[in-house]
């Protein structure tokens, strides 16, 4: 821990996720680990996920991008074509 005070939390957990705090624990983490890395991987996911939204978009919004690759896609399909 980072040295600050701990809170307490209790929650139910339902049958799916009983499994995987079971499997967490086995591989030798306490159940405390277990919870806060659960939720650390959680939010690391979601910061990802924002990530590569924002990028998207901002590929979205490349006009020039989006005119090179109608170009190579109208290039690739002439050489299906010629086939």
């Amino acid at each position: 821990m980072s040295g600050r005070a701990s809170q307490s939390i209790s929650f139910r957990l339902d049958a799916e996720s009983q499994r995987h705090l079971r499997a967490l624990e086995a591989s030798g983490l306490t159940r405390s680990e277990a919870i806060r890395e659960a939720l650390r991987a959680a939010a690391e996911r979601l910061r990802r996920h924002e990530l590569v939204r924002r990028e998207a978009e901002l590929i979205a919004a490349d006009q020039q991008d989006r005119h090179e690759m109608q170009q190579i896609a109208a290039f690739m399909e002439s050489l299906r074509v010629e086939r």
